[in-house]
């Protein structure tokens, strides 16, 4: 405790006789009472100064509190809940979505991450392939290509395309592959 903390209590800032009985975290405004019962607001968004007089407590305001409880977490019910703030319409706050709308962020990220491994990982990514020999030319496989029609059209032989592509199954041709053709004037040559 400092010093001067005597100066910051109720007792001695207050009028005589007037006691602070509630507080509306709305709209910032502590509630006062003095001995005839007449009720006060104090000024918004601070703990003491001019009071003015109104009519009554608003209703999200604790009616009846204990000398010693703490005004900002008192409950208004007997079960121990708080009432919820009410709009100028005086219709009840009520967030829609609740806990879900909060947990969306969250869920987001898992997602994102879980798209990134499922392409990073499971989808078959394609290999670099190797560059043609200056005496062919590439050649990418269209649909309904087989490596006869692909030698036909470039006036090649099929054994001198497989001996030039010597991975290529020519069973398993997709379209997009990558096939090296040799031109029309090579010389093909198999080392052993």
């Amino acid at each position: 405790m400092g010093r001067w903390t005597q100066y910051d209590e109720d007792d001695y800032r207050l009028p005589e006789g007037v006691k602070r009985v509630g507080y509306d975290a709305d709209s910032g405004r502590y509630y006062f009472r003095d001995r005839e019962g007449l009720v006060y607001k104090g000024p918004e968004g601070s703990e003491f100064g001019e009071l003015t007089l109104v009519s009554e407590i608003p209703s999200s305001v604790p009616q009846d509190v204990e000398e010693d409880s703490d005004l900002e977490a008192a409950p208004t019910g007997t079960d121990g809940y708080r009432i919820l703030a009410l709009d100028e319409n005086g219709t009840r706050y009520n967030p829609r979505g609740g806990a879900y709308r909060t947990l969306f962020p969250f869920f987001l990220i898992i997602a994102v991450v879980l798209l990134l491994v499922w392409r990073l990982v499971l989808l078959p990514t394609r290999i670099a392939h190797v560059p043609c020999p200056s005496t062919t030319l590439s050649y990418i496989v269209q649909p309904g290509d087989t490596c006869w029609d692909i030698a036909n059209d470039h006036n090649s032989s099929l054994d001198k395309l497989l001996i030039v592509n010597p991975k290529v199954n020519c069973d398993k041709l997709m379209p997009g592959d990558r096939v090296c053709v040799p031109d029309e004037g090579m010389s093909i040559s198999v080392r052993f």
